[in-house]
Formats: structure tokens, C-alpha cells, sequence
């Protein structure tokens, strides 16, 4: 996911963003209305942002419980290899359970975020996914007991 930086939002595009990422569902006439503006006119910022990588996809947000992935942890994982070698983390991105996966600073190499049914799922997806991993040296896991704040929205500045 390449950003290019030397791209500029103005207080429209920003505008854009707050509805879009509010409903991702809005149609254009309804976007257009609410920032005064000709669908025409929305449509075309709209594809811009999309193609210079400011809108990545739209997605509709699942209540993981409806689906049984009650089991929510993050576990952090240290590996054999240097910083900067991400073929450990090419292959953790892989693993279907795996939501997130974060090259971090500190002792730890990765913070990954898994969602599975129970805790014998995640012992599962431990034994039979991450010990195929030939770098990961040592694995610490957080079974989180329950989730006060989870959003992907972002906070975008009013300029």
C-alpha cells in the first residue's frame, strides 16, 4: 500500500473522506448535496482519491460474534531474522485468521491480531500456522477479555 505524499488533500477531499469513511454507502447525489457541490464534480474528486491510493476499498464493518470469532488476541513474536526482512511477515499475512500484521520496534519483531472461535481454535492456528514459520523464535499472547473501543475510522484533520 504505497502512498504518493506529494499528492494534496484541500478541505473538499477531507470533506469527501469524513462522509465516505461515516457511510461508505453514501451515493454520489447524496454526497453531493450534503457539500454543495455537482455530483459531476464529486464523482470526479471521488475517483481521483481512489486512484492515487487515498481510498484503498470499502468494506462493511461485521460483528465478529456473528460470525464466532469470539476470540480476539494479539500476539507479539520475535524472529531470527534482521529488521527489515519482511518475508516473515509476508507469510503471517497469509494466514486467514491473521487480521493484522505490524513490523514493530522493541524486543518484539511483529504484532500480529487474530480472531478465532475459541481457544483451542487459536492453539490450532498456533500449532499449525505459526510454528510452520521458520524465523518466529518465540511467541507472547494477550487473549483479549473484552473490547471498550475497536474502530478503523480515522480522525481527518478539518484543514
Amino acid at each position: 500500500m504505497i502512498f504518493d505524499n506529494s499528492f494534496s488533500l484541500d478541505h473538499i477531499d477531507l470533506a469527501i473522506l469524513r462522509l465516505m469513511q461515516q457511510n461508505a454507502r453514501i451515493s454520489n447525489v447524496d454526497l453531493a448535496k450534503s457539500l454543495e457541490l455537482a455530483p459531476s464534480a464529486v464523482l470526479e474528486r471521488v475517483k481521483k482519491l481512489e486512484k492515487k491510493q487515498v481510498i484503498i476499498q470499502y468494506t462493511a464493518t461485521i460483528n465478529p460474534a456473528a460470525v464466532d470469532l469470539k476470540l480476539l488476541a494479539f500476539i507479539s513474536m520475535k524472529a531470527s531474522h534482521s529488521l527489515g526482512c519482511t518475508d516473515t511477515a509476508n507469510q503471517l499475512a497469509k494466514i486467514p485468521d491473521v487480521q493484522e500484521v505490524h513490523v514493530i520496534a522493541g524486543e518484539d519483531c511483529y504484532l500480529v491480531k487474530v480472531r478465532t472461535t475459541d481457544s483451542a481454535s487459536l492453539m490450532a492456528l498456533m500449532r499449525d500456522s505459526f510454528s510452520k514459520i521458520p524465523n518466529i523464535t518465540s511467541v507472547r499472547t494477550t487473549i483479549v477479555l473484552e473490547t471498550v473501543k475497536e474502530q478503523q475510522q480515522l480522525l481527518i484533520p478539518e484543514k
